[in-house]
Parts: C-alpha cells; sequence; structure tokens
C-alpha cells in the first residue's frame, strides 16, 4: 500500500519530521547504525577491569562461530581471559543491545500510536508493575528459582504484563482512545507504586536491592537471562516492524485510514501489546533504564524522517548500540565501581527530555 502521509499536527507522531520525507542517506543512516552498534559491541567487549587483547578477542569469537563446521581459528584467549570474555562481557553486551533495542523500538511505537512525541516505553503501568513484582520476590523470596532462572526477572516480567493489562482494561472501559489510555495508565502506575512502598517500608532491610534493581543494571548478566528475554523480544519487534506502514497510515486520521482498509482500533491495540511487551521484557533482565525508548526515536527520526517503515528498523539498531555505550560509560567512569546504568540513562534523557519540552514551548 503505497500512501504519502502528512506531518500531523503539533503532538502528533511525525512532530519535528514530515512523515512523507523521503530521506536521501537512509541508507548511509541505516549502514552507519549498524557500523556504531558492531563498534559498540566491540568496545563493551574490550574495555572493562581486565583488559583483553583485540586481536585474540577476534580470534576467540572467530573460533566460536566457526568451530560448528571444523575450522579452527588460532591466537585466541585461554583460561581466565576466556571465562571473562565468553561468560561474563559478551552476555553483558549481547543483553544490553536487545534491552536498548527492545525499549527504542517501543517507543518509537508508542509515539506513532499516540500520536505524542514525549511518549516513553514506561507508559500504561508497565515500569510500576515490574517494580512491584520485582520488590514483592526480593523481599519474600530471596534466592528461589524456576527451573534455574531467577524469580525476580520472571515477577517483573508478570508485574510489567500485569500493570500493562489492567491499563488497557479500565482504559477500554472508559472509552479506549489515546488520551484514556494514558489517562488509565497513569492511574495503575501511581496504585502500583503505592503498593511497592508499603512493601518495601515493611521490608526495610531489603531496600538496597529493591533501588539496585530500580536504578537499572546488567552487572550479573548471564546466558540464561538472554534466552529468558529473546523470545519475547523477537517477537514484540517483529509485530511492530509489520505494523510500520499501518501506524503510517493512522497519522493521516481515522476516517482516511478506514477508507485505506486500516483498522484504526485493532492497529493501536495490536501496537500498545506489542510494544509492551518488549518493555516487559526488557524491564524483566534489566530492571529500570529509563529514556532509551525516548532519546533513541527523536535521534532517528531527525535522520531518517518520520515514516515508521524506516524509524522503526533503525531504532531497533540504534537502540542497541545506544545502551551498549551507556553500559561501557557505567563502567568506566567510576573504575573500578560500577554507576547504575538507569542513573548514566538519565544524564542524558533528562537534559534531552528538557530540551524537547523547550523547544515544543518555543513553538507555541
Amino acid at each position: 500500500m503505497a500512501t504519502t502521509v502528512k506531518g500531523t499536527r503539533d503532538g502528533g507522531a511525525t512532530a519535528g519530521a514530515p512523515a512523507g520525507r523521503r530521506s536521501p542517506g537512509t541508507v548511509v543512516v541505516v549502514g552507519g547504525s549498524v557500523a556504531a552498534l558492531l563498534a559498540a559491541v566491540l568496545a563493551g567487549i574490550w574495555v572493562g577491569a581486565l583488559p583483553l587483547p583485540p586481536g585474540a578477542v577476534l580470534a576467540t569469537l572467530a573460533d566460536r562461530a566457526l568451530s560448528p563446521l571444523g575450522i579452527d581459528v588460532p591466537g585466541g584467549l585461554t583460561g581466565t581471559e576466556a571465562a571473562v570474555l565468553l561468560e561474563l562481557r559478551l552476555p553483558r553486551v549481547v543483553l544490553a543491545a536487545l534491552v536498548g533495542a527492545g525499549l527504542a523500538i517501543a517507543g518509537g511505537s508508542y509515539q506513532g500510536v499516540f500520536r505524542n512525541p514525549l511518549a516513553d516505553p514506561y507508559l500504561l503501568g508497565a515500569a510500576a508493575g515490574a517494580g512491584l513484582g520485582a520488590t514483592l520476590v526480593i523481599a519474600y523470596a530471596p534466592g528461589v528459582t524456576v527451573a534455574g532462572v531467577g524469580v525476580v526477572p520472571l515477577a517483573a516480567f508478570a508485574g510489567a504484563l500485569a500493570g500493562v493489562g489492567g491499563a488497557l482494561a479500565l482504559g477500554a472501559a472508559a472509552g479506549s482512545n489515546n488520551a484514556t489510555l494514558l489517562l488509565a495508565g497513569v492511574a495503575v502506575a501511581a496504585f502500583l507504586a503505592a503498593a511497592q512502598t508499603l512493601v518495601q517500608q515493611q521490608n526495610s532491610e531489603d531496600l538496597q536491592k529493591v533501588y539496585g534493581w530500580l536504578l537499572g543494571q546488567l552487572g550479573s548478566a548471564q546466558w540464561s537471562d538472554i534466552r529468558l528475554v529473546l523470545p519475547y523480544l523477537v517477537l514484540a519487534s517483529a509485530v511492530l516492524l509489520l505494523c510500520a506502514r499501518p501506524l503510517d497510515v493512522l497519522a493521516v486520521g481515522d476516517d482516511e485510514a478506514r477508507s485505506l482498509g486500516v483498522h484504526p482500533t485493532r492497529v493501536r491495540l495490536l501496537v500498545i501489546a506489542a510494544a509492551s511487551l518488549a518493555t516487559a521484557s526488557a524491564v524483566a533482565v534489566s530492571g529500570l533504564i529509563g529514556f532509551v525508548g525516548l532519546v533513541v526515536p527523536h535521534i532517528v527520526r531527525r535522520l531518517v524522517g518520520g515514516s515508521h517503515v524506516r524509524l522503526l528498523p533503525v531504532c531497533l539498531v540504534g537502540g542497541g548500540a545506544f545502551l551498549v555505550l551507556s553500559d561501557v560509560i557505567a563502567r568506566v567512569v567510576l573504575a573500578p565501581a560500577e554507576l547504575p546504568l538507569g542513573v548514566v540513562t538519565a544524564f542524558i534523557g533528562a537534559p534531552f527530555f528538557a530540551g524537547l519540552l523547550w523547544a515544543r514551548g518555543r513553538r507555541g
């Protein structure tokens, strides 16, 4: 369906960039974002308390990739260095890339479906639900595992989905338009946050663990975390990419979208569900890491335009690169100690958000 989508009024999904603009540098931006992700991954692998020789790191990775084909690559790491690479840094970097990709594509999708450039993946109670789920486990079931997986990620995932489900149910009962859904999310988030505060007050000895999780962290990343989150992120991202064209059609208005064969309510609910699933999956394994879904889509929109067909794929790659580099900063800025990852993204995102508000105010 070839549809040229015009930019919406202030507050629209394509605010700041016309959705129908064909950016001549789109291929360059896509290639640059992939190169940035690869560079970020290599930086994340090399940087750390134990320096790893870059050549030996590449040889080890190549050997692992080619060994199923019977090809051995000499010159790789051995002993402690190999264990640090394969069991500590590599899963951490891969998990950071997945979480960043999920939050960024969710942010771009939320901004499109709500026609609000300030929309964030933690809308609709996802963050509050995840925080309550994790807090309950940390306080009442520490150390419990299910099939070898810690219960905290599972509880955070379930809590995030429960928060989103509650917001959608409340919004549907009140009319299910964009403004109503946002208000329902605020109400549900406030209730869940109050419940979390109550649990924390009754279990003050666990406050440090709770706040450590809430501030976001990837220091304990394991391959099991990646296996836990990967299926959900892949499913959610695939759905959002398939919805990119309908999101562009929705930008022209519901009546026009219906005349073009798009069902607005169905598309909105599908996008909200998929974006919330991506957010819940990311939050479950990383804690609360804010502003990724706000900063990355805005930067990408300035580079490739507002069409979601181009915006969402680049958000997917750019979000991974952004969070991997943020994690590198978190590791080195106070070395040998680590800064919570959520603090790093907040230092970047809060001024960015303030700048957006200032710019919108200037535009009237």
